[in-house]
């Protein structure tokens, strides 16, 4: 197929907008991608084959739909905005393997989704440009509902991509990046201009590709409360995971039996949350709820 049928020119964009008297949302973050080198990169980091389904939330007029349909046994898109299910029924229809459903993603039964839209296909990975807005709410649905996912590959803010993929000890490394982490492996695929964009957004952007993992890379006894250490211990950056943990767990106490379990864990009081790995939160939740601190 030549460049200039697919939907990612700037030209065919246009047309299609145009022709359809589409106007752009902004309380929906709606940003058109035009650059067809961006969407190899997208498509190619998703790995998808003929045995392989993919599931793209917010497909606007449907250009990464596309070379997902490509791609993929078959393709599940996920429209919010109804003005776009005629437009992408309409730019879709060569690809009977793709199905469009008009609906807010949070809300959707993604178990119930995944059963109906993907049971003849080996594999699923969501392949998506986001809406920055509600790209870290969207992100831990997929991951905290352990779906059948192998990748998922998205178009988010630069800023978030880093600290998603940002290691212990660096500025960017947080409680978003141990909860991604958890989950799967993080990795930068590229950079994206603002340029490339039908508006173009105020931000940066990046391709960030998450390899869902099978297990956990670390042992926690309870995954809430694992959680629950790590946000107490990122509440206030500048102060020590000590006196983080104290507000959090230990109010109305003195401090020796805090620190004293933070040393029984290989921890030293003084450290700071951003310091602390993966495994040394883990070790510190087992520890705590072995000793029946729980908020």
């Amino acid at each position: 197929m030549s460049i200039i049928e697919d939907i990612a020119t700037p030209r065919r964009t246009k047309d299609i907008i145009q022709r359809h008297g589409f106007s752009f949302k902004k309380s929906l973050g709606q940003n058109f991608l035009i650059d067809q080198n961006i969407l190899n990169k997208i498509v190619d980091a998703a790995g998808l084959d003929s045995t392989k389904g993919a599931l793209e939330i917010g497909p606007g007029i449907g250009a990464l739909t596309e070379r997902l349909a490509r791609q993929a046994a078959c393709v599940t898109a996920v429209e919010i905005d109804q003005r776009l299910i005629p437009i992408l029924t309409e730019v879709l229809a060569p690809h009977p393997h793709v199905k469009i459903h008009h609906a807010d993603v949070l809300k959707l039964d993604l178990a119930e989704l995944f059963k109906r839209d993907f049971s003849e296909v080996s594999k699923v990975s969501v392949v998506a440009n986001l809406p920055y807005y509600v790209t870290t709410p969207i992100l831990m649905k997929l991951l905290e509902e352990k779906l059948p996912l192998e990748n998922i590959v998205v178009m988010i803010q630069k800023e978030v991509a880093e600290r998603m993929a940002a290691a212990p000890g660096s500025k960017d490394y947080g409680s978003l990046s141990i909860a991604v982490q958890y989950y799967s492996a993080p990795e930068l695929v590229c950079i994206v201009p603002r340029t490339v964009f039908i508006p173009q957004p105020n931000v940066e952007s990046a391709v960030i590709r998450l390899s869902v993992r099978e297990k956990p890379p670390v042992e926690v006894d309870d995954e809430q409360h694992f959680f629950e250490v790590v946000q107490a211990s990122f509440a206030q950056r500048r102060k020590t995971i000590s006196n983080n943990l104290k507000s959090k767990f230990f109010p109305g106490e003195g401090r020796e039996r805090l620190d004293g379990l933070l040393l029984e864990a290989g921890i030293e009081p003084s450290r700071r949350g951003e310091t602390l790995s993966l495994q040394e939160y883990a070790t510190l939740s087992n520890l705590l709820l072995k000793e029946g601190i729980k908020s």
